[in-house]
Formats: structure tokens, C-alpha cells, sequence
């Protein structure tokens, strides 16, 4: 999942990254509304986590700007404003969930995978294709009733394709899923993170459209 954090406290939006990062998360991180404008209007999020009091612009008026472009990409509030006119009026500007600072980090991933399902209109915790199980909670991964061990990146590799059994993603898609801003990234890292997959699921599981990308689901005929 890849996320942007738009928080103006330099201590808190280190530690925030990075404790996201350790989470298999592509966390990217701006300091100020205008940069977060900026970011938003250009590149695609899965969620995005938003402050209130931010230099230059303020979060709810970032929030009715990216709503206002009809942008429906799941939005936490990370905030000290705990009085219930600041909670109604970010709501009401477009807010999926609101948190009150200081907060734990279990907490803080629930509500994150909380939002990002209802964008996509599932319900169900769990990942599920064919005998695949992935529980984005737990990080556990089996198939049928074999559990798997994988990596921080292989799992976030899996749960992308698998929240999209079917489709076709290419190496980009990918790359831009799994990856934040600075991160180094080798150009045949894809590759090597679906070879490793295939080694623990088997070889049936993960698809490869030649010059096109790969999917998780029943082979395509043709």
C-alpha cells in the first residue's frame, strides 16, 4: 500500500515513516499543505494520512481541494485537535476516519486498512484467491493449509496482486505500489520478487503476461 504522510512535525513524521516502511508500507512524507496540493494533484496514493495544522495551507482546506477535484482516495486525520467541531468539520470536508494524537501504531494500521478496504468495497480482513489466504492484519500467508514465511517486500507484492485477482499489473504499477520517494530500487526487482514468490507458492499461482505484467489468479486462456 502506498501512503502519503502530510504531517509538519519533523520528530513525528520520521518516526511515522519509518515505522510505516518497517510495515511493508510505501510511505512518502510532506511537511506543508501547498507541497501536499502539489503532490496530490500529480501522483496516485491508496491513503493518505493528514494533519490538521499545517504551515501555508491548513489540512481540512487540503482535504476540500482534493475533494473538490473529485478524488476519492481514503483519507485519515492524524491530529491534537480533539474538540468535536474540529472532528465535524474534517469529516464533513471529506475525512473517511479521525485520530486523536498521541495514538498507538496498532491502532493507527487497524484504521488504515480499515479505510482502504471500504474505498474498494470489501468488507472481508482477509485476501482470498483459489487456496491463497492473506490476512493483511496478522501478515500471515498460506496456501490451503500449508502457512508461508515471506519477506516484508514479498508479502506487500502478493496482497497488491492479490487485491486485484485477474488483473494484469505491470512492472510500473508494481514498482509505484511497493515503493516510496528515495527508496532504492534495483530495475530487475520485480522480477526477483516474483521468482522468490513462485519458490513459496508454487509456479501456478502468480502469472506472467509477456511485456505486459503479471496477475494472481486462474491462467488466461490464449
Amino acid at each position: 500500500m502506498r501512503c502519503l504522510l502530510i504531517e509538519d512535525d519533523e520528530m513525528i513524521g520520521e518516526s511515522l515513516r519509518a515505522a510505516l516502511r518497517r510495515q511493508g508500507f510505501a510511505a512518502d512524507w510532506v511537511r506543508d499543505g501547498r507541497a501536499a496540493d502539489a503532490v496530490l494533484a500529480t501522483e496516485r496514493f491508496d491513503a493518505v494520512l493528514l494533519d490538521l495544522g499545517l504551515p501555508h495551507k491548513g489540512g481540512v482546506e487540503v482535504l476540500k481541494t482534493l475533494r473538490a477535484r473529485g478524488d476519492a482516495t481514503p483519507v485519515l486525520v492524524l491530529t491534537a485537535r480533539d474538540a468535536t467541531a474540529d472532528k465535524v468539520a474534517a469529516l464533513d470536508a471529506g475525512a473517511d476516519d479521525y485520530l486523536v494524537k498521541p495514538f498507538e501504531l496498532d491502532e493507527l494500521l487497524a484504521r488504515l486498512r480499515a479505510v482502504a478496504r471500504r474505498a474498494v468495497g470489501r468488507a472481508q480482513p482477509l485476501l482470498r484467491v483459489a487456496d491463497l489466504r492473506l490476512d493483511p492484519a496478522t501478515r500471515e500467508v498460506s496456501r490451503g493449509e500449508q502457512p508461508l514465511l515471506l519477506s516484508a517486500r514479498e508479502f506487500a507484492l502478493l496482497q497488491v496482486l492479490m487485491e486485484r485477482p485477474g488483473a494484469i499489473l505491470s512492472r510500473a504499477q508494481l514498482e509505484d505500489r511497493l515503493y516510496g520517494w528515495g527508496e532504492e530500487l534495483e530495475s530487475n526487482a520485480i522480477s526477483v520478487y516474483v521468482h522468490q514468490l513462485r519458490k513459496k507458492l508454487g509456479d501456478d499461482r502468480i502469472h506472467t503476461v509477456r511485456g505486459v505484467g503479471y496477475y494472481v489468479g486462474e491462467a488466461k486462456s490464449g
